[in-house]
């Protein structure tokens, strides 16, 4: 992932396309359906680099107890595709959502990527503190050098949307 892009998310940055071919589908009289399967596609196009982002997070050695639920299981449910098409923002993106119920650490995804790691109470007991460390960049470095090819297959997808829309109107 770029440096100084937002955290846990993995892009693609054509917006003027995105926002036009949203538009065309709009006009359409089965828009609704094509917008379902424009996003259904996109999604198909990054399933890979979440399944990679997953294995990653799965790699994680664990030295700690064993705890329910575990860790990073509940991390590796939490991984998916998004796509959006309207709105503030528009695009296509694998992204790790928190864990809200999962021993009381919502932020564990986001906490277990970078370098300086969490803190938390030993067992519970408020007066002493441990620092614990996760893999540092593992959500990061499972896109690496692979941004590229996850990018080409949703502007892809998108493609053959135009060109379905396009054999419409010709």
């Amino acid at each position: 992932m770029a440096s100084g892009g937002p955290p846990f998310s993995l892009g693609v940055e054509t917006h003027q396309g995105l926002a036009a071919l949203t538009r065309a589908i709009r006009a359409e009289e089965d828009g609704k359906q094509l917008r379902k399967e424009l996003a259904a596609n996109m999604r198909e196009a990054l399933k890979p680099g979440a399944a990679e982002a997953k294995s990653s997070i799965m790699a994680v050695s664990s030295a700690g107890l064993p705890t329910a639920p575990a860790l990073r299981s509940s991390i590796a449910r939490k991984i998916r595709p998004e796509v959006k098409l309207g709105g503030r923002w528009s695009g296509a993106r694998v992204k790790a959502f928190k864990t809200k119920n999962v021993r009381n650490f919502p932020n564990a995804p986001k906490r277990m990527n970078r370098a300086g790691g969490w803190r938390h109470p030993v067992f519970g007991n408020r007066e002493v503190w441990a620092q614990q460390h996760g893999k540092t960049d593992w959500f990061d470095r499972s896109f690496e050098g692979r941004e590229g090819v996850y990018k080409e297959a949703v502007e892809a997808a998108m493609e053959n949307m135009a060109r379905r829309l396009a054999a419409r109107a010709g």
